[in-house]
């Protein structure tokens, strides 16, 4: 089954729209024999577009102001406040596309590792601000392989009080099996 297919069956996974850009970018990416630099380059790009993209999921309200000529202009704020989280240390990758779109955002750290012993993994360690509870959390790690990051990850923040359907999982590469 293809991730698209994927997209379809599940109502709360989202997908980049899959344009021709966004193809050439992770065509640069995923190739071996693309040079450091620009890997990191193509890879912030992408970061940038899927940090964008996770926003529009956040809830707005109308908001009318009023122009510089003095005209009032129908739009919308978003409702409530975010933070992102990220999982160390491949999520600290996604920080700054975070920060470059959302001035002054709080982010949290959590360190998870797979114990060697059990194969499970477990939180070693966890730093979120102190009023998560409240908030939006765009939780950033870029590759989804077995999903037990992502899923220690999420159950500390539900500890945390953070409230299942604040929780946006932003990622570049997933496993789809």
């Amino acid at each position: 089954m293809s991730l698209s297919e994927t997209a379809a069956e599940h109502s709360r996974l989202h997908l980049l729209p899959q344009t021709n850009q966004l193809k050439g970018l992770m065509t640069i990416i995923r190739d071996i024999k693309t040079p450091r630099g620009d890997f990191v380059f193509y890879s912030d790009r992408v970061i940038r577009l899927l940090i964008e993209e996770g926003l529009n999921y956040l809830p707005v309200v109308d908001k009318e102001v009023t122009t510089p000529m003095g005209v009032p202009f129908h739009g919308v704020a978003f409702e409530g406040r975010i933070c992102g989280v990220s999982i160390m240390r491949a999520g600290e990758s996604m920080e700054q596309g975070l920060r470059d779109v959302c001035t002054s955002v709080r982010i949290g750290k959590v360190l998870i590792q797979r114990d060697e012993r059990t194969a499970q993994a477990k939180l070693y360690y966890s730093k979120l601000p102190k009023d998560i509870s409240d908030r939006w959390v765009l939780l950033l790690d870029p590759m989804l392989a077995t999903g037990g990051s992502a899923i220690k990850c999420i159950e500390a923040l539900l500890e945390a009080g953070v409230r299942e359907e604040r929780i946006l999982f932003v990622n570049l590469v997933s496993n789809i099996k």
